[in-house]
């Protein structure tokens, strides 16, 4: 998967990417998962962990940027529950400074990690927690962003990967995500088109800073890097 030409792999072939990186280090190894609302970058995540993980021995976890959106009722006594998920919705200190301390800690001290709960819509504190874990696969979709507090996060990613994919394809997964969520059809359709498509934008100009980027072909990927 070196070099500028464009190359096909697994889960599996990404997931020994990761896992030889690690090895190589005396401290946990992070790896971001970006790309726009919709791309499947929380199911490549879970998959990678799944191939990365054994039985009784969790080598890698998730640690979600969205366990940082400030909450509905403090966006809504601001006055800004419209802009919920766009970059000023999260609280971009609180996940900065949580990526430093995990960063830092040593493997086998334990970090907790919060999480955005759909049914709630809302985060709730400590849903993941980081003890032996070697691998962090951080995902979001602004871990690339190049605006004040966003642009931080690159530092703390060893390397950073952005999943590609089609614009019909994210309606369809968004669409299907919010009526789980219990909106209805229309506001469903309201909301992507009005915020979750002008994000989608927003996080494709940050798709250059990306060390790969990866292209969803069926069970595989077509990855490109780009240094």
């Amino acid at each position: 998967m070196d070099g500028t030409r464009q190359t096909v792999a697994t889960v599996g072939d990404l997931a020994r990417r990761a896992r030889t990186a690690a090895d190589n280090l005396d401290r946990r190894y992070f790896v971001g998962l970006t790309g726009p609302p919709g791309a499947g970058k929380s199911t490549l995540a879970v998959a990678l962990c799944a191939v990365l993980n054994s039985p009784g021995d969790e080598f890698a976890g998730i640690a979600p940027m969205d366990g940082f959106h400030r909450t509905s009722r403090e966006l809504a006594d601001a006055g800004e529950l419209e802009s919920k998920g766009r970059p000023g919705s999260f609280d971009i200190d609180g996940f900065t400074a949580k990526l430093g301390e995990l960063r830092s800690s040593a493997v086998g001290a334990e970090i907790r990690w919060p999480v955005y709960d759909r049914e709630i819509h809302d985060p709730v504190p400590d849903g993941v927690v980081f003890r032996r874990q070697r691998i962090v696969v951080v995902e979001g979709n602004y871990l690339l962003l190049d605006e004040p507090g966003w642009r931080d996060v690159r530092a703390f990613l060893d390397e950073c990967w952005y999943l590609d994919a089609g614009t019909e394809s994210i309606e369809q997964r968004l669409y299907a995500r919010h009526v789980a969520g219990g909106k209805a059809p229309e506001v469903a359709r309201a909301r992507i088109t009005h915020n979750d498509l002008p994000n989608a934008a927003l996080v494709a100009a940050t798709r250059r800073r990306a060390d790969l980027v990866l292209t969803p072909r069926g069970q595989e990927y077509l990855v490109r890097a780009t240094r």
